[in-house]
């Protein structure tokens, strides 16, 4: 998943091969899928791996090949712009559900250290409630279209792949407190012994939601000039 490393290991290269970024978006969309064992790391991981790529694809979007379309190459290139849109809007609002997540946690932090079960419940409804509302994002998400322009099959690829990842993402942060039996604050009902512990787990997840928070930021820079090169190329 080191892309953009080992794109740096070869400096007498001129730029990406779309070869490349093709093959680390199917070794991302793999190592996704395949994982027995997903967790915030991936996520985060996952990320940072797709913010190399849109590195990669800056540079592919910026060939001169690449600069002039035809009719039909533009048309395509509008529809995954449109497509590019959604996905800005998508990155954004899930940098503010991280927001309104780690106050949340900081406040279950609280209630837990006080032994205020009454508000601990409360806080865990909160985050619920946040997670159920946040899965709405999901259900209008444009699909990718098909195309045959590389570059254009390239781009709506990682936006698959983007809109999966932060999918993913929101539904593993919603195991982390919603199952009963599995939660980090569970055992604080039942053994206020266990209160402490429980108390550092979810520091942890408050710092792996801020490191989600940092990674979906990051990508959403990317986003934004990925989509700045493509509306240059439709604006010449």
């Amino acid at each position: 998943m080191a892309f953009h490393q080992r794109s740096i290991s070869l400096p007498s290269r001129p730029h990406v091969s779309e070869t490349e970024v093709e093959e680390e978006l199917h070794h991302l969309e793999a190592s996704l899928s395949s994982s027995s064992s997903i967790s915030t790391i991936t996520m985060c991981d996952g990320l940072r791996t797709l913010a190399n790529i849109y590195d990669g694809l800056e540079e592919i979007i910026c060939l001169p090949t690449n600069q002039v379309c035809s009719s039909a190459g533009r048309s395509m290139l509008d529809g995954e712009i449109d497509g590019s849109l959604e996905l800005l809007d998508l990155c954004n609002a899930m940098q503010e559900i991280f927001v309104e997540m780690k106050a949340i946690i900081q406040e279950l932090q609280l209630a837990v250290r006080k032994g205020d079960d009454a508000a601990t419940q409360a806080k865990i409804q909160s985050y619920t409630r946040l997670v159920k509302k946040s899965k709405n994002l999901f259900k209008k998400t444009a699909k990718k279209a098909p195309a045959d322009c590389s570059m254009v099959m390239l781009l709506a690829k990682a936006r698959e792949i983007s809109v999966s990842l932060l999918e993913s993402t929101l539904h593993l942060l919603s195991k982390q407190i919603e199952m009963p039996k599995q939660s980090l604050v569970c055992k604080a009902f039942y053994k206020k012994k266990a209160v402490v512990c429980e108390e550092e787990k979810l520091q942890e997840l408050e710092c792996s939601i801020q490191d989600l928070q940092n990674g979906a930021g990051n990508l959403f820079r990317k986003l934004v000039q990925n989509r700045v090169s493509l509306l240059n190329i439709l604006s010449s």
